[in-house]
């Protein structure tokens, strides 16, 4: 780190980067004070704000390694920042000089032909450069493009559920710059990336942030190793996962006759999945699940035998638990009891949350001793020692702001952070085990820091379709955007969960998203939110034919993504890769979102629209790509259509590879 005072200013470098800048015309800095309104309806949060104020702090002075701002020379300072730095790393504390102070906005120089990337988990666009971002904890929304007919019917029966292009159940104020720095802000308050100026950037933040932070690195896969340093890198995944596919099925006991359905059609099993494990809900949304986490034996008779049963046969079973507690379930009622819910804020009693027919309250995870019942109790007692090997840790994004909490935080800045304290107590209910490394826990949620507590992202709620904003697609742009920041494991819902209206499964959208499910770190399917309106993947001989075929690829590729898994946790490069992670001297990889690399060799290009037989992609330009299915080999720096029926997505292999013979012998897996 370079500080460089002149006399209007000064600049920051790394690496010989100007990476953050003021003079008295262009200053860097503004702060001010606002009021938040918020809205909040079954996870969707309208935000606004009544701004006070915003002083553009134009006149700095530097002081050794302290900056001191003001709206102009002679006025109160507002503002005082330390900088410190390392090498290639810098950090600027940040003090607020005025105390009424809430606000603050950062600008950053920019590029005209800048890429950046991040923003935690981002479903639409990969490149985020030319649009906003609020990062704020949700639900994404179903219909998130309001030009389609979903949103408008989304709309029409549930005002603002239909979400937008930057709704993210995993907001994080961190991004990647093609200037090769990464910049992160340390807040969980509400807050806003402004990518549209072609010559700055800027952050804003509703409150004034304790630090920015600053990495530069001369490749990009060193700066996602930084940044997975930072946030936290996952263990290797459990060997068991790699044996097959997760089946998911909610059929009550019906789930083991099922499942020996799959078995009898040569699908390679590694686990079944039965969220429904705690008793169902129906509601007019669909199948829901009743939210008191143990073992419901009217649904699941015999289950300790049967899970018993499974894993003699190397078959893992796996369930279903998230932070809320029903109020008509008897883990509420001992909750309650002992003072571990989140408060209403102006009264002593739990706050209620409406989840859509029926009412939750939300254990308090800033009260130690609830977080300890909560990874003792349930995920310990009720999951572990019951002999579940994984589960989903479902939702974390619904903490109203106007709560009451143990600890006394301020339900603003609480709503983002409570992702990573979700994830938090699940690990300490495995690791209290001694089970680190072996659970299998898959989380939608997250913030700064869920990294170093959940093991596997799942991308949520897709929906049942090829849409573009809402659709298989986006799971892709998903992996891609919060692999850069350190979530080295990735998957989805095969087939997609979210069926309402006209929306329905087909059978060509269940065989796509098999594939693509193939070429990630967990395969695992889901009934969806209504099983019987939807196609599932036991319905027919071909359709089961056609998943088995995916699910031995997927097992013939355990030995290279076990290695990317333990690569992953040495250096926190993820397994599923943007193309420019090592193809960085090809500008044309920097916005692609609809392919990746599985690992430095492989490249998977799923089709990701309705109708098609063949598949246009780009391939990376300083490699030869041979194609797995006819054997072809093709140069890299431009495009490539290659034949595309079902069972045979596109997918290439480096030519040369130490992994060619693996790769080549996909064909006959």
């Amino acid at each position: 780190m370079a500080l460089e005072p002149h006399d209007n200013g000064f600049a920051l470098r790394l690496r010989e980067q100007v990476i953050l800048s003021h003079d008295n015309d262009t200053p860097c800095f503004f702060v001010g004070r606002g009021e938040p309104h918020v809205h909040a309806r079954l996870g969707h949060f309208d935000l606004s704000q009544n701004l006070i104020e915003r002083r553009a702090l134009t006149h700095a002075e530097v002081e050794g390694n302290i900056l001191r701002f003001a709206e102009y020379a002679g006025a109160p300072w507002l503002l005082e920042a330390t900088a410190s730095g390392d090498g290639d790393d810098a950090v600027i504390a940040l003090t607020a000089l005025d105390p009424a102070l809430n606000r603050l906005w950062l600008r950053v120089p920019a590029e005209a032909a800048e890429h950046v990337w991040g923003g935690g988990e981002q479903f639409s666009y990969f490149d985020l450069r030319g649009r906003h971002f609020p990062l704020w904890s949700s639900e994404p929304g179903v219909g998130r493009d309001p030009s389609s007919a979903l949103f408008q019917q989304v709309e029409a029966q549930r005002k603002g559920g239909g979400g937008s292009y930057a709704h993210t159940n995993f907001p994080q104020p961190t991004f990647v710059s093609s200037r090769r720095y990464a910049l992160h802000v340390d807040s969980f308050a509400y807050a806003a990336f402004d990518f549209r100026h072609d010559d700055f950037h800027e952050i804003e933040v509703w409150e004034i942030p304790a630090r920015i932070e600053l990495w530069a690195r001369p490749h990009f896969t060193d700066l996602v190793s930084a940044l997975s340093a930072r946030f936290g890198r996952q263990p290797p995944l459990p060997e068991w996962v790699l044996r097959g596919a997760i089946i998911g099925l909610k059929d009550g006991d019906n789930s083991f006759a099922r499942l020996k359905t799959y078995e009898d059609a040569g699908i390679a099993v590694s686990g079944l999945w039965c969220e429904d494990w705690v008793g169902l809900r129906v509601t007019s949304f669909g199948n829901r699940l009743f939210w008191d986490w143990q073992w419901n034996a009217n649904r699941y008779p015999d289950l300790p035998a049967r899970i018993a049963e499974l894993k003699a046969r190397g078959i893992r079973f796996l369930g279903y638990v998230n932070p809320y507690l029903a109020i008509d379930g008897p883990l509420y009622a001992e909750a309650a009891a002992r003072g571990f819910m989140v408060m209403r804020p102006d009264r002593d009693e739990p706050y209620a949350i409406d989840f859509g027919e029926f009412r939750c309250g939300h254990v308090d995870f800033t009260n130690p001793a609830a977080a300890a019942w909560f990874a003792d109790t349930i995920i310990g007692k009720n999951m572990i020692d019951f002999g579940l090997s994984g589960w989903m840790a479902d939702f974390g994004e619904y903490l109203p702001v106007d709560v009451r909490l143990a600890n006394g935080e301020s339900g603003m800045t609480a709503h983002n952070r409570w992702p990573a304290l979700w994830g938090e107590v699940n690990a300490r209910g495995v690791s209290g085990r001694g089970a680190t490394g072996e659970m299998m826990v898959f989380m939608r949620s997250g913030a700064a820091g869920v990294q170093r507590h959940c093991p596997m992202l799942w991308a949520g709620d897709q929906a049942v379709d090829f849409s573009r904003h809402d659709g298989i697609g986006t799971v892709i742009c998903a992996a891609l955007s919060a692999g850069m920041l350190g979530n080295a494991h990735h998957h989805s819902d095969c087939g997609g969960y979210t069926s309402l209206f006209d929306t329905t499964r087909d059978a060509e959208l269940a065989m796509r998203w098999a594939e693509m499910s193939a070429f990630t770190s967990m395969m695992r399917t889901h009934e969806g939110n209504r099983p019987r309106r939807n196609v599932q993947y036991d319905d027919t001989p071909e359709l089961l034919a056609h998943f088995a075929r995916m699910t031995r690829i997927y097992a013939h590729l355990a030995p290279y993504i076990r290695r990317l898994s333990h690569e992953a946790a040495r250096t926190g490069l993820p397994v599923q890769r943007p193309l420019f992670l090592h193809f960085e001297d090809d500008p044309a990889t920097y916005a692609i979102q609809t392919a990746y690399l599985l690992g430095p060799d492989l490249l998977v290009a799923p089709v990701i629209a309705a109708g098609k037989d063949e598949w246009t992609t780009y391939l990376p330009a300083g490699a030869k790509w041979v194609h797995v299915w006819s054997g072809t080999a093709h140069p890299g720096g431009g495009e490539v259509t290659v034949a595309a029926p079902f069972g045979q997505p596109p997918v290439f292999y480096r030519a040369g590879s130490a992994n060619a013979a693996l790769f080549a012998g996909i064909i006959s897996a």
